[in-house]
């Protein structure tokens, strides 16, 4: 199956350093714009270079090679830089990047996972070539976390104890590239006393749910990310649903993008939900339909 992620979703390709290309997926792109006037933000970010009205919306501009650890943008730099309008996390933000270079078609099962040596808090979610030179994919979610913290209050569910009781007894499986959200995931089922596994991408994810199954152990519910390189989450699904033996699986999939597009897409290759992430009653209700679905097929 050809994903329609992969079908609608490229790659735009820019510079934070005078060689080093970086890259985001153009889902999560809203436009590009040439640098615009800022109005100074009291108490903000030391990387935040202030708001700018772009379509009647003011919107936060964060300098995003300071941000990842690069030197940051000069005064005399900035009438000659972009500023890309992003929607991650339900929330539209500008990076201001020191060049553009290009928006390519992308094969995202040619996207390598970031080595683990590169540790937990690297803003690179894959690697991939382009031309033959590296191109590293940015964590835009561990980027915007570190800028805004989330409020804690939504990494707890409230939970009945008898719905707890519900999941306890089910294997459930989380999948995301981003350590941002496999963190969000992992301290909402922890709160709750939930267990769970743990896959980085959706190959291993896939590869993990076959030897489950094939042990006598399957899983009976999938929480996917959707954005993800290898096998991205459309594709987990439909692989899912389209293999008898973790087909009974309730797969939701959950992504950083606020799009209708996405939600309608999820459901064509037959994942049960789709959720905006991340709220984690709204998550773990999610669940607890699962869990419903799996007493009926029962």
């Amino acid at each position: 199956m050809k994903s329609k992620a992969n079908q609608s979703q490229g790659m735009l390709l820019f510079k934070l350093t005078l060689n080093q290309r970086f890259a985001i997926g153009t889902l999560k792109v809203r436009e590009i714009v040439p640098f615009q006037p800022l109005t100074s933000i009291p108490y903000s970010h030391h990387h935040v270079l202030g708001t700018a009205t772009i379509r009647n919306m003011a919107i936060p501009i964060i300098d995003m090679a300071a941000a990842v650890g690069f030197r940051p943008l000069q005064k005399e730099e900035l009438d000659s830089c972009y500023i890309i309008i992003t929607d991650c996390m339900r929330t539209v933000v500008g990076f201001a990047i020191r060049s553009i270079d290009k928006i390519i078609e992308c094969d995202w099962k040619a996207i390598e996972a970031s080595p683990p040596t590169a540790g937990s808090n690297v803003f690179v979610t894959g690697i991939t070539r382009v031309e033959d030179k590296i191109v590293q994919l940015l964590d835009v979610e561990l980027l915007l976390s570190k800028i805004y913290p989330e409020d804690t209050s939504n990494l707890y569910p409230i939970l009945a104890d008898v719905e707890r009781e519900k999941l306890k007894p089910l294997n459930i499986l989380l999948v995301d590239d981003s350590f941002v959200a496999r963190k969000q995931l992992s301290t909402a089922l922890d709160s709750i006393n939930i267990p769970y596994d743990v896959a980085t991408n959706g190959l291993d994810a896939y590869e993990i749910l076959k030897k489950s199954s094939d042990e006598g152990k399957p899983y009976n519910i999938v929480v996917s990310d959707i954005e993800m390189p290898g096998l991205d989450g459309y594709e987990l699904a439909f692989e899912i649903q389209n293999d008898n033996r973790l087909k009974d699986a309730y797969v939701i999939l959950h992504t950083s993008l606020s799009s209708e597009i996405c939600v309608e897409q999820a459901h064509q290759v037959g994942a049960h939900e789709a959720l905006t992430k991340f709220e984690a009653t709204e998550l773990v209700q999610a669940m607890l339909r699962g869990a419903n679905h799996n007493n009926r097929a029962a």
